[in-house]
């Protein structure tokens, strides 16, 4: 890398690199270190009257204080901070006392990661720290980390710009010590919460030949070895649903599909599944705060369950005046129209009621509503209903205005659901890209014949913004999908060149702000002279410093 590209810190950093090795200490070690305790862990357990522990710890160093031959370190591991008291004759016990003098208080820098080993004591300000009795490098960071400082549990100089949070997670991580908890505690109380249900966590196939079990437009990708076409998943539900079939009986899959889900099977109806969900939410909310209420935006949301129940031609009545029962899809049409929606003819019954509660009905539902028994259009998968065969045992939950899980009663008999498989696919030849696929071989599964089943999907990408309170899905996603980096436009060296630039010059030219050749036709060329001879004399570049007269001539033969 050209030294030009690095910060004074960054070369500063790697200098301190290079002088570790020539002391004989490698900065990036091989060998295993061995831990044996984490800094939340050493804070719970200490007590004052019991031995002093011994611990070995390692993480980043994220704050010095040196008051001479002692000094005081904030150490951050994988679960939290604990401070690290060190003295010059601990460390280094013989005659050479380098590791302190000049390892330690030169060579180190914040973001570094290293080993201590020691004993917990309690300081006199009362601080439960560790004193070090030996110090390993165990990682350089030779780039440095932005600095949150922390007082009484408030961050300062936090690292806050959105842009680089999210296209710099690592970093966003490394400072940002709540990020972690937005990650990992929803995540937690749902596997906790179906493996005490005993149920299975399973794996299905990413890549599969047929797209099914959802609505949604597929990715398509080719397998060389094979020469066929693949989808991206869009669900995980009917390789869940052969788990079922093989005689499983509850399996759950937390699955990257084009929306984070959570399946979960198991052998009860949609009445049942309402109430599992709602307690299983109830739960995480718990977990994750502590309390039922979230505050997402201007709402408080309370998850406590129960939630209300309203059936979606009640909602769409409620909301539009129109009770679409007993309606076929011309009739429907024409309250489409009526209601100035836009539509068109590729659309089907099924997907113009949906459209009709996606306008006018969704986004009411602030506090966690089921919206049930929804019509048989609508869900190719779903069983019919016990008491309505015009509609299905399905439930959708809308939390804040939007879907948060859909669920229902999985539809168990092979010959309907054969038949509509196919009434999807006349949709599909109709120009609806959403419609499903026919999936014989899940047909041929349902055959061998699958128990009474309900099946729930979650978007976890949803779950966690509300559990949180984000506003925004970038703050859930580890590595959000960006726009590419902006790159500042550069002139070839060959155009500099031209100009009777030495190509060695080019990249002072260029750290100087002149990326471009035009950039340099109004500058002073007394300006200029002064602004590449400084960064020559800055990085010892020890080149040859042009005179303002030949500086004055590049400028000269620039084109107007």
């Amino acid at each position: 890398m050209n030294v030009l590209e690095l910060s004074e810190q960054e070369i500063i950093r790697r200098n301190s690199l290079n002088e570790l090795r020539a002391m004989g200490i490698e900065p990036y070690p091989a060998a295993e270190y061995v831990t044996n305790a984490f800094s939340t862990d050493i804070k719970a357990e200490f007590k004052d009257d019991e031995e002093p522990r011994k611990v070995s710890v390692a993480g980043r160093m994220m704050s010095r204080r040196v008051m001479g031959k002692a000094s005081f370190i904030e150490l951050q591991d994988s679960k939290g901070r604990i401070q690290v008291y060190i003295t010059r004759d601990d460390i280094c016990p013989d005659e050479n006392k380098e590791m302190y003098n000049t390892v330690f208080k030169r060579l180190l820098d914040l973001g570094d990661f290293i080993g201590i080993e020691g004993f917990v004591f309690r300081t006199q300000m009362g601080e439960i720290s560790i004193h070090a009795k030996r110090l390993t490098v165990l990682s350089k960071s030779i780039k440095p980390l932005p600095i949150v400082k922390y007082k009484d549990g408030v961050a300062y100089d936090k690292f806050e710009d959105p842009e680089l949070r999210y296209r710099q997670r690592y970093v966003d991580l490394a400072v940002n010590e709540e990020i972690k908890d937005i990650f990992s505690k929803v995540y937690s109380s749902m596997r906790e919460y179906f493996n005490s249900k005993g149920y299975m966590e399973v794996e299905t196939p990413i890549l599969q030949s047929i797209a099914g079990g959802a609505a949604a437009r597929p990715f398509i990708t080719h397998h060389n070895a094979l020469d066929m076409p693949l989808y991206m998943r869009i669900a995980s539900e009917l390789y869940l649903k052969r788990l079922i079939v093989g005689g499983f009986e509850g399996v759950y899959e937390i699955g990257k599909n084009f929306r984070n889900e959570g399946m979960d099977r198991t052998h009860k109806d949609y009445n049942w599944m309402m109430e599992f969900t709602e307690k299983m939410i109830e739960k995480i909310c718990l977990d994750v705060n502590g309390t039922t209420q979230v505050k997402v935006g201007d709402n408080i949301i309370d998850f406590k369950a129960p939630y209300k129940r309203v059936t979606m031609l009640d909602s769409i009545k409620e909301h539009t005046g129109y009770d679409l029962t007993g309606m076929n899809e011309e009739q429907i049409r024409e309250v489409c129209q009526k209601l100035n929606m836009e539509i068109d003819d590729t659309m089907g019954k099924g997907k113009l009621i949906d459209e009709i509660f996606g306008e006018f009905c969704e986004g009411t539902y602030i506090q966690p509503t089921f919206i049930t028994d929804y019509p048989k259009e609508m869900s190719p998968l779903t069983k019919i209903h016990r008491s309505n065969p015009d509609l299905t045992e399905r439930f959708e939950l809308m939390v804040n205005g939007k879907e948060l899980c859909n669920a229902y009663s999985e539809l168990n008999d092979p010959i309907d659901q054969l038949e509509r498989f196919e009434e999807q696919m006349r949709l599909s030849e109709k120009g609806d890209d959403e419609a499903m696929i026919i999936d014989k071989d899940f047909v041929r599964a349902l055959e061998y014949g699958m128990p009474p089943t309900s099946g729930m999907g979650i978007g976890m990408d949803r779950l966690t913004m509300l559990m949180t309170g984000q506003s925004t899905i970038q703050e859930v996603l580890f590595f959000p999908q960006m726009r590419p980096e902006k790159i500042t436009p550069k002139d070839t060296p060959a155009k500099f060149m031209e100009l009777g630039i030495s190509e060695d010059w080019v990249p002072v030219i260029q750290k100087a702000g002149y990326n471009l050749v035009s950039d340099m036709k109004e500058v002073n060329p007394q300006k200029l002279h002064m602004d590449i001879c400084g960064i020559n004399k800055k990085y010892k570049l020890e080149l040859t410093n042009p005179t303002v007269d030949e500086v004055a001539g590049w400028i000269a033969k620039i084109e107007n």
